[in-house]
């Protein structure tokens, strides 16, 4: 048998137990924390909609989609469009009506419900 000593009582250097140290208290402002996320925003990309036939202005909330905007005649021939079409995900009717209708049941459809948004200026203008 090997005596070692005790590593908390060597030399004067005492280093902390092996119970897990206090909680760090963080004090946290409630109104600027509910004031943030409370805020919703708006966005939008240029996405392949109706099983690829167009490509449409397709505007968000908080990442889900609730309309869009057609774009004018001939959009298909502008390659840069095409491009950054391709990059997103594509929308086909249900999928937009699955989102509006999920909106709406939580009241934050935009268009349908005042809401306290981070970019009002971002919505559409029809």
């Amino acid at each position: 048998m090997v005596a070692a000593p005790d590593l908390k009582s060597v030399g004067s250097k005492s280093r902390g137990g092996s119970s897990p140290p206090a909680p760090i208290k963080v004090k946290i402002n409630k109104d600027v924390w509910e004031k943030n996320l409370m805020k919703y925003k708006i966005s939008h990309k240029f996405c392949w909609y109706n099983h690829g036939a167009s490509i449409v202005k397709m505007y968000f909330i908080n990442e889900i989609p609730f309309t869009f905007d057609e774009m004018p005649d001939g959009h298909l021939y502008d390659q840069d469009l095409l491009r950054e079409a391709d990059k997103n995900k594509d929308y086909d009717p249900d999928d937009l009506y699955k989102a509006s209708f999920y909106l709406m049941d939580e009241e934050v459809h935009p268009l349908m419900f005042e809401l306290e948004l981070e970019n009002p200026e971002d919505l559409p203008i029809d």
